[in-house]
């Protein structure tokens, strides 16, 4: 298409291509009518090329006529391309008046209202709050605190170490933390700790290689054991109601002497006897007891008349009690029914 004919003939192309068009029946033969009337070496490329073999007086006039009719095929085009996009993917009508699902509101973790109010009651007391890091050393973890390498207490945290020399670890307690400050902070100094402890327990119902851990610490001259039950008896009872009553019985831990495990009487049945204290009565919450005096050396106290007391209390544990759950894997599981409850 060359010549003055192919421009005469220009309006059975445009005859022929909408003829074609209407018969189309998807995209892929749409495209290959874009190619074949718009493509590169198409009709529309041969006939605009045979423009300037014409005379100089018919030039505008074929310029003009090729132009509408490529400007009223490519609307064609555009409209066929709509209406196939729109069968194979129909449009689903949408009631914009009908009102919105509304998101759900977050709520704090239990884990984490606990903690909150944990830190509120030392608060009270002026204790202050500090945190350690969750890898630590073997010297913090437990050389530190009376701990040495051949120490048989070791074997009471099964441990997660990160090299073959074991000088590195995650931490198996909050406990670390105590040394730390005592090492930046000269007595008197009240403090509590909480954060994420790990050892290499099962997954059960009862532990977790991952749990959290309040630490207590205090400090100056003259504390005694008298000081260290007032305020463990305050803890207490500000957390889980003035009823509860408060029982001290000797124990053992290597970096405090001497030593207690402190219970309080059953939440769930006030001491009369269920399944969850074991008929007991009593259910263990912490321990606690003087601070060791090696513990005092190898954290650089040499204050002569210097005492103190520590203590240290799982969190899933005071959460179970105070919230009546039964596994501690709940904690972890993210389920919304769980986590609701405590919106």
């Amino acid at each position: 298409m060359c010549d003055e004919k192919s421009l005469e003939n220009l309006e059975k192309v445009v005859e022929g291509a909408v003829k074609e068009l209407e018969e189309m029946k998807d995209s892929s033969e749409l495209e290959q009518w874009r190619i074949k009337y718009f493509g590169r070496k198409g009709i529309f490329a041969s006939i605009t090329s045979s423009i300037p073999r014409l005379s100089s007086e018919l030039r505008p006039a074929a310029g003009t006529k090729i132009n509408s009719a490529k400007k009223q095929l490519t609307r064609m085009f555009e409209e066929k391309l709509n209406i196939l996009q729109k069968k194979k993917s129909p449009e689903v009508d949408v009631n914009f008046t009908i009102p919105g699902i509304v998101p759900e509101r977050a709520s704090l973790h239990p884990i984490t209202l606990v903690s909150r109010e944990i830190v509120a009651i030392f608060q009270k007391l002026g204790f202050g709050i500090h945190t350690g890091p969750e890898i630590e050393t073997d010297f913090y973890n437990f050389e530190a605190l009376n701990m040495p390498e051949d120490h048989p207490a070791r074997d009471m945290w099964d441990t997660f170490y990160l090299d073959e020399k074991k000088r590195f670890l995650l931490r198996t307690h909050t406990s670390p933390v105590q040394v730390r400050v005592m090492q930046k902070i000269s007595p008197p100094l009240r403090i509590i700790a909480i954060g994420k402890t790990f050892r290499r327990d099962a997954f059960d119902a009862s532990h977790s290689p991952v749990f959290h851990q309040v630490e207590g610490l205090m400090v100056d001259t003259g504390i005694t054991f008298s000081n260290l039950k007032a305020v463990l008896v305050f803890f207490l009872k500000e957390l889980f109601g003035s009823g509860v009553r408060v029982r001290f019985l000797p124990s053992y831990f290597p970096f405090t002497e001497p030593s207690a495990e402190i219970s309080i009487s059953c939440v769930i049945c006030d001491g009369k006897g269920c399944q969850t204290c074991g008929n007991a009565g009593w259910l263990e919450i912490l321990g606690a007891g003087m601070v060791h005096p090696e513990v005092f050396r190898k954290s650089g106290v040499e204050c002569k008349n210097i005492t103190g007391f520590a203590f240290g209390a799982g969190i899933e544990r005071i959460a179970m009690l105070k919230y009546g759950i039964d596994d501690i894997r709940q904690f972890y599981l993210n389920d919304m029914r769980f986590l609701r409850q405590f919106g």
